[in-house]
């Protein structure tokens, strides 16, 4: 299933339709939002905690560049070797080029949504490269030749059952249960022996701290544990954003992450790598290996406004409180990031041309700005990319790429003649009076207004006949 973003309507129609799958979601999205609100039992103690967070991610972001140049040179002096990569292309030539170089063809890979973003797992099958999941909610995605519905959970679209159908075809030996420590064991003992004989590790990066050069992983299965240190080579990607300043900054994100993504005071598992095996330490990779991607972030960053994208945290609190992805589900976005924070984060990476459907998909309601642990003014943002989507670059605002691109010859020219209408008194009065007495022409379908609405039904008399006759 890889679907794509400029046909967002029909695969959000499709997901409609799906009853399965919107009952899989209704049960996983209340389950989420009961889990945070008990996270933040005290609405003075989750301010406090957003208000830090913020101010942690505003800090770092402002003093990015100078911040990637220190976590660069810390990483290099822990024996780290660092990369960069302008796009997925060159990333995926640099996984190559590593994983070649060490004759490997078996890669294990820790949750990554960069590499989601990436391809990281088609472009290395295209090299004779097999990268196997081990999350097991990356794993039953990867099963299902799907990708990920959600950025915490990935296959929280699927029930037990289809879970346990995705075993029984895809695992040799499985007994068909649907129960559910059962399907982990089951997943896990497929996993283990895959741990043992990966040539390389893949995992990401939640934190890259500039001051002492150390990869920050949360996670709560332990499989990232076993990625970064049961092969002999360690791979890490990361977008160029996600770097703090100082070691200090990470507990308060930290907290703001978990509670916010799983309602967790703290994971089961919070590693910190600072560099490869030492010669007298008895496990661990050899080599340490850190991809710093931009694929269009740095576009988002020359933008003062558009820069507060690059708060994100990547706890998903806001998809699980949208009225509209808790419906429709991930996949219908075709996007990588779905939900309202990939309404804003993929026309960054992909262009408005290809996304411009995005940013309409949401009710501006607000629900997403209020739960968002640093504070990112997405409905704002929504607005913004909107108004980019359909107006020409102006002197002095950055240009996005793809911008104009959902403009309209016939809605620009009916808004001009609407302009002209209301500017002009008398041409108003005289077509208001003909939209009264021709009202019964109007047409019950009005294209896609009408599909959930009922079309509108001008008055008989206009509001300035009736108020005339009232001062008669």
């Amino acid at each position: 299933m890889h679907n794509k973003p400029q046909l967002f309507h029909p695969q959000a129609e499709a997901a409609l339709a799906n009853p399965e799958l919107r009952a899989n979601f209704r049960g996983a999205m209340d389950y989420l939002r009961d889990k945070r609100q008990t996270a933040f039992a005290d609405p003075d103690e989750e301010s406090a905690i957003r208000d830090r967070a913020e101010a942690i991610r505003q800090r770092c972001l402002s003093k990015l560049p100078a911040l990637l140049e220190q976590l660069e040179a810390n990483c290099i002096a822990n024996g780290i070797r660092v990369h960069w990569a302008e796009n997925a292309e060159q990333a995926n030539a640099l996984f190559a080029d590593i994983i070649q170089s060490h004759g490997g063809t078996q890669v294990v890979k820790g949750k990554s949504m960069v590499s989601e973003e990436i391809e990281l797992n088609h472009a290395m099958a295209k090299e004779g490269i097999d990268c196997l999941e081990s999350d097991m909610g990356e794993y039953i995605v990867q099963l299902g030749d799907e990708t990920p519905s959600h950025i915490i959970m990935p296959a929280i679209h699927k029930n037990k059952q289809q879970v346990a159908d995705l075993f029984a075809e895809h695992v040799p030996g499985f007994k068909h249960t649907l129960d559910v420590d059962t399907l982990i064991r089951t997943g896990r003992n497929v996993l283990r022996e895959k741990f043992r004989s990966a040539h390389i590790g893949v995992s990401g990066v939640n934190f890259a701290v500039a001051e002492t050069g150390t990869l920050c992983l949360v996670e709560n299965e332990g499989n990232g544990r076993m990625c970064t240190t049961v092969p002999e080579v360690h791979i890490a990607i990361t977008g160029i954003e996600k770097v703090v300043e100082f070691l200090a900054d990470v507990p308060p994100l930290f907290s703001a992450l978990t509670r916010s993504a799983t309602g967790q005071t703290i994971t089961t598992y919070f590693n910190m790598i600072s560099g490869p095996r030492k010669h007298d330490e008895l496990d661990g990779p050899r080599e340490v290996h850190l991809v710093l991607l931009d694929n269009g972030r740095s576009q988002a960053f020359v933008d003062e406004e558009m820069r507060k994208t690059l708060q994100c945290i990547r706890c998903g609190a806001c998809m699980n409180h949208c009225p509209v992805y808790t419906r429709i589900g991930g996949h219908a976005y075709g996007t990588v990031y779905p939900g309202p924070i990939g309404k804003i984060i993929s026309p960054h990476l992909m262009g408005l041309e290809a996304t411009r459907e995005l940013p309409t998909a949401s009710s501006l309601c607000g629900a997403c700005g209020e739960v968002c642990p640093v504070r990112i003014p997405i409905p704002e943002l929504l607005q913004r990319l909107r108004r980019e989507a359909k107006q020409e670059p102006r002197p002095g605002v950055p240009v996005l790429r793809g911008q104009n691109s959902a403009s309209s010859n016939t809605e620009a020219f009916i808004w001009r003649s609407f302009g002209l209408l209301t500017r002009t008194p008398a041409l108003y009065r005289v077509m208001s009076w003909c939209a009264t007495r021709l009202r019964g022409l109007i047409p019950s379908k009005l294209g896609p207004w009408t599909r959930c609405r009922t079309a509108p039904r001008p008055a008989a008399r206009t509001l300035r006949e009736l108020m005339a006759e009232r001062n008669k």
